[in-house]
């Protein structure tokens, strides 16, 4: 468990038995601490997480203050590789734009394929954006444990799915638990095509035309094409009908309908009225009126009311 911080095994076991009480190497060694246990109370001694005692004693330096400093040096370290990482990746668009190459990279072997879409995500730092089309088997839904990964780290992920996909065995219930993980899924008729892509800087979608499901694959790097995928994802999710979890099932936002409360404030803030005038003529809060508004807005997916009305028209809400 402390490998990560430098420990080996010997060492953390014997740090182990140090933190459940000093003794001398003798009395360390007979309760576990292993062979060479001279040598390493010496290394640990060096490294600031022993301290040697009075009698030929040792104990255990405060793991909060000693690990706690391994960890800020580990992470230390680790910042400066990312930084460096963030420089090299820097200088590679660099010399590829000014070589105009390196916008598409192609990769046809299956394996290839599945660990470069794992790479990917497990790369990503800010977002992933997806289109789902129906019968992927190259990485099916329940196998990309990269995404799962993903989400548990604060990634954003966003996913339009193809309607057809929703009737594919297990399917719902996947999507059910992404939406309880914070995944948002929306659907529409048709997704033009499968696609992925990850901190506006790389998207993998398929080679060849009409084969959505097939392995063999392109990558594009930052370019005007992958701004183009970029609005395209945009568009399609700027259209597309939010899911939200019901118990173990999902259903669109437009088919959930209004409860009667909701119903009449729509029709009156469609009307014109103000929140104020909204909470007179129904008799409540004007923060409920606001509370309920702004539900309306999250399951229509709309940022303002202006679009909640053109939703509320298309759903037949109001």
């Amino acid at each position: 468990m402390l490998g990560a911080l430098g420990l080996d095994p010997d060492e953390e076991r014997l740090y182990r038995c140090l933190v459940a009480g000093a003794g001398t190497p003798a009395e360390l060694s007979a309760r576990g601490a292993g062979p060479r246990t001279a040598e390493l109370l010496a290394a640990l001694v060096a490294r600031g997480l022993a301290v040697a005692g009075p009698h030929g004693t040792y104990e255990a330096a405060p793991p909060s203050i000693a690990l706690g400093a391994l960890l800020r040096q580990q992470r230390d370290r680790l910042h400066a590789a990312e930084l460096a990482l963030l420089a090299l990746a820097d200088e590679h668009r660099r010399t590829e734009a000014g070589r105009g190459t390196g916008v598409v990279e192609v990769i046809t072997d299956v394996e290839a394929v599945r660990h470069r879409f794992a790479q990917m995500q497990h790369a990503a730092r800010h977002d992933v954006r997806s289109l789902v089309v129906p019968g992927l088997a190259v990485v099916p839904h329940r196998d990309n444990a990269a995404g799962d990964d993903g989400l548990r780290r604060g990634v954003a992920y966003r996913v339009v799915v193809d309607r057809e996909s929703l009737a594919e065995p297990g399917l719902v219930q996947l999507a059910a638990a992404s939406i309880a993980e914070g995944e948002e899924i929306r659907v529409v008729e048709k997704t033009p095509i499968k696609m992925i892509i990850v901190d506006s800087q790389v998207a993998m979608l398929p080679l060849l035309s009409g084969q959505h499901t097939a392995p063999a694959s392109v990558l594009v790097h930052a370019s005007g094409l992958l701004d183009a995928l970029i609005a395209l994802f945009e568009e399609l999710w700027a259209h597309a009908y939010p899911l939200w979890t019901d118990g173990p099932e999902v259903r669109e936002a437009g088919e959930l309908g209004l409860e009667p409360l909701d119903r009449r404030i729509l029709t009156l803030l469609l009307a014109g009225l103000t929140d104020q005038a909204i909470a007179g003529q129904l008799d409540t809060s004007l923060r409920t009126v606001q509370r309920r508004i702004h539900a309306m807005m999250q399951r229509a997916g709309a940022d303002t009311r202006i679009q909640l009305g053109w939703h509320a028209a298309r759903k037949g809400w109001a």
